[in-house]
């Protein structure tokens, strides 16, 4: 032991960063009961790194963000005047007896709330803004003279600056001929894809006339029809018209003479003039996505342009990738600039590369400047968020991180937590909800949530440093990082038989690649972030397993040459992360469909005690059955002005959701009310016997959610929570095999046990005949593979290529393989050889 200053040190160095033991040092809380926290108390020490782990469920978020986070942003807000806090939103009081020590708090979650597509890499970290002023203080206009325009003319998102043929978008939507038809299809079988949709005659006795005319016969494939008249199909006659009798919509016979305008000019149209937006975005499916032509795609007028530095337009600058961007700013830049634009740009230039800095140490140098936030990951999005921060040069804040390491590669893991520390080195306190084993050991202290999820979870198992907590017999991941517990290589792998082979490969970064996928194993794809395999696998395999039996699938349109073997294949699903509802009235019961078999047995139980009710009406979402005064919501919210909204129990059904004739009928002593406030586990037990229900119900726990309750609002799970409720909806049903199952990434907000289940349920999944892809980034599960695909060897212009394929065993060899050096090194990692 030593002792600098009063603060004690040991060896390890985590545990040298640890300060002394003073109240005034600790973020202090006291009794917190936020959803499923069993009264805990908490000391959290300021200005240093903490990562609160534990299993899926168990309360991590409810602690971080529920009650930490929120109660620093609730009081900063209250504390503020009256005026400014008309500006924000306001924030619940946690359910806590006190917090003492906080600080402001800044959340860097991975909810990507900005829906906006003009939003991008440069304009949300700020580097738009130094650019734009860059080009306005030194930028030379068309005549090499110093430019007259401000910064407000380079922004597309202002009106001085906005092209106006595409306002600002950069693209525009273009008819594609190609996917208006069906060739090998005869037009008397609807060849003309949009015309068949229509009730109307019109378009039949139009096509029958025009035929007609060309003595083109109805029933042949347009695959063998003239290519001359094909192009006359598409795009019009205009010398002659034809005289048509039709029946409209309505059934009333028509007589008129018309010219034949071609399909093209007939969608484009009916696009332009319909008032109705749904019938709009199905006419998007004839359409393609194509860079404007007026401003190239770069957003903005042509004099804003024109305006060059060092031979460069700004669109042309925020085109590069943040890498290639920090090269152009670094390489001698201010020493090609004469005195008087140093005078001027050498601040700004600093701020520039400054920002590009931070991004690249995110591990997001592969990201484009002008790439579209809407776009990004979870994991994107924070880690950008993370270095805006760092870049912002604030003290004294409190941060609150959730899993920053999600999408990042193994290799990357040391930048990141560099950055960390650079925050918590720049007098701010830093908490972190994670998993990852390496950003868990170089923390400053630990805080283990468990033992279980749910209502047997929120309680403290260990607190204090990393290896303090590595040896605490009572800490479920002490025993993990430990080694006392580990998730085992399995002793065999599945062998490659059959395989989908998709050729020449191009989308985005993708370098016209050869892929093997094989079926009816397990196969992870890897590589670093950018490398290429959100588009190998999302935008290339899933899509073309989805198509293949699509009437107008893009023919001679798509990223690849040719795709062999998916014959094989009956049926492609991809479990996303996406929001299972879009309000809270969707819950997982609703999702996956047990509700309905549980409404139908309270419907037996109403027919057996002689009451009147249908199933209907043991809905909450439906008039009938549930309370009106509060429309089954179970609460009544009281808008409290500036203050936060009151949430209080409906006075008239109680918080159940029902009317009282309703809650009367009960199955084995509980009400519908009830069984909405049981975990999926409690509910697998009272439903014991109802086959239809169990099973369902069984596929929630199976994938580690039996601390769900089956009344919880779906808007209130993670994505990760809801991935799983996903795959539950598919475990329970019949399964013949030869379906493919596409996941990225599903280890998010999973703990090493919780992984280790998982990949139980994939060896379910495959054992059945089935074939399992995932995207991942997480060793423990890359190590238990059958089959990798590493793509690499770098993000962005740098990868798109196949680094390495086989087993792990196999890629441990090549050391061309960033993922096979990872792998090689991982403790956990021995492999059969």
């Amino acid at each position: 032991m030593i002792i600098v200053n009063g603060v004690v040190l040991t060896e390890n160095s985590a545990e040298k960063r640890l300060v002394k033991v003073i109240d005034n040092d600790f973020i202090q809380i006291t009794g917190a009961r936020t959803n499923n926290l069993k009264n805990i108390s908490v000391k959290i020490p300021k200005n240093k790194l903490t990562v609160i782990t534990g299993v899926s469920g168990a309360g991590k978020s409810s602690l971080a963000f529920d009650t930490i986070f929120a109660e620093g942003q609730r009081k900063f807000i209250e504390a503020l005047s009256f005026n400014n806090r008309q500006a924000f939103d306001q924030l619940p009081k946690p359910d806590v007896d006190s917090i003492k020590g906080l600080s402001p708090a800044i959340s860097l979650s991975q909810n990507n709330t900005n829906r906006n597509p003009n939003s991008t890499v440069a304009t949300m970290s700020e580097i738009h803004n130094y650019i734009r002023l860059l080009f306005a203080r030194i930028g030379k206009d068309k005549n090499g003279n110093k430019t007259i325009l401000e910064p407000k003319h380079f922004s597309f998102n202002s009106p001085y600056g906005i092209c106006e043929y595409c306002k600002g978008k950069g693209t525009i939507l273009e008819i594609e001929p190609e996917l208006l038809l069906n060739r090998r299809l005869s037009l008397m079988d609807g060849a003309v894809l949009p015309w068949r949709e229509e009730k109307s005659q019109y378009y039949t006795k139009l096509i029958e006339k025009v035929s007609l005319d060309f003595n083109i016969d109805l029933h042949k494939p347009l695959e063998n029809l003239d290519e001359n008249f094909i192009q006359k199909l598409l795009y019009g006659i205009s010398e002659k018209k034809f005289k048509i009798t039709y029946k409209n919509y309505q059934g009333k016979t028509r007589t008129r003479s018309v010219s034949f305008e071609g399909v093209v000019k007939d969608i484009s149209n009916m696009y332009s003039e319909t008032p109705s937006e749904s019938k709009r975005e199905n006419l998007k499916k004839y359409m393609l996505e194509k860079n404007c032509s007026n401003c190239n795609g770069f957003k903005l007028r042509k004099d804003s342009l024109e305006v060059l530095v060092f031979g460069l337009n700004i669109g042309e600058i925020t085109r590069q990738s943040v890498g290639d961007a920090l090269v152009f700013f670094n390489q001698q830049f201010l020493e090609k600039l004469n005195e008087a634009e140093k005078q001027v740009g050498s601040l700004i230039v600093d701020e520039i590369i400054k920002r590009l800095y931070f991004l690249k140490e995110s591990g997001l140098s592969y990201l484009t400047l002008d790439r579209s936030v809407v776009t990004l990951s979870g994991g994107e999005i924070q880690r950008l968020r993370l270095a805006s921060q760092i870049s912002s040069d604030m003290s004294g804040v409190l941060y609150v991180l959730d899993e920053p390491s999600i999408g990042l590669h193994e290799r990357d893991n040391k930048r990141l937590i560099q950055l960390l520390r650079r925050l918590v080195d720049g007098g701010n306190t830093v908490v972190v909800v994670e998993h990852d084993a390496e950003i868990i050991m170089a923390s400053d202290y630990l805080v283990d949530i468990g033992p279980k999820p749910g209502i047997d979870g929120g309680e403290i198992l260990a607190m204090g440093t990393p290896n303090e907590v590595r040896y605490n017999k009572n800490s479920l991941t002490g025993q993990y990082l430990s080694g006392k517990k580990t998730i085992e290589v399995p002793r065999n792998r599945r062998k490659l038989r059959d395989k989908v082979t998709i050729y020449n490969c191009k989308e985005n970064n993708l370098k016209g690649i050869d892929v093997n996928f094989p079926l009816g194993i397990f196969t992870a794809v890897t590589g670093v972030s950018g490398s290429g395999k959100s588009t190998l696998v999302n935008e290339i395999l899933y899509k073309a397993l989805s198509d293949k039996n699509k009437e107008n699938s893009k023919v001679g349109l798509s990223p690849y040459s040719r795709i062999e073997g998916t014959e094989k294949v009956k049926r492609v699903v991809r479990v996303t992360q996406t929001p299972i509802g879009r309000t809270p009235r969707s819950t997982p019961s609703t999702y996956i469909g047990v509700f309905d078999d549980i409404r139908e047995l309270f419907e037996q139980v109403s027919k057996a005690n002689k009451k009147p009710f249908k199933k209907s009406d043991f809905s909450f979402n439906v008039e009938g059955g549930r309370c009106e005064e509060c429309k089954g919501e179970g609460y009544i919210k009281f808008d409290m002005g500036f203050i936060s909204d009151l949430y209080v129990k409906c006075p008239q059904c109680k918080g159940k959701r029902y009317k009282e004739d309703i809650l009367q009928l009960k199955f084995r002593g509980k009400s519908i009310a009830d069984v909405l406030e049981m975990s999926s586990e409690e509910s697998l037990k009272f439903f014991e016997g109802e086959v239809k229900i169990v099973r369902k119900l069984k596929a929630l726990v199976d994938v580690g959610l039996g601390y769900i309750k089956l009344g919880q609002p779906s808007t209130t799970l993670s994505g990760g929570e809801a991935q799983r409720v996903k795959l539950a909806s598919y475990l329970y049903q019949q399964d013949s095999g030869n379906d493919v199952f596409i996941f990225d990434e599903p280890t998010t907000g999973l703990h090493f046990d919780d992984i280790k289940r998982l990949i139980s349920i994939f060896d379910k999944i495959v054992n059945k005949g089935n074939t399992v892809i995932v995207i991942e980034h997480n060793l423990d599960l890359i190590k238990c593979a059958d089959y990798i695909i590493d793509l690499g060897p770098e993000g962005g212009s740098a990868g798109g290529n196949i680094v390495a394929e086989g087993t792990p065993e196999d890629i441990v060899k090549i050391k061309e393989s960033l993922t096979g050096i990872c792998l090689h090194t991982y403790v956990n990692f021995r492999p059969n050889i």
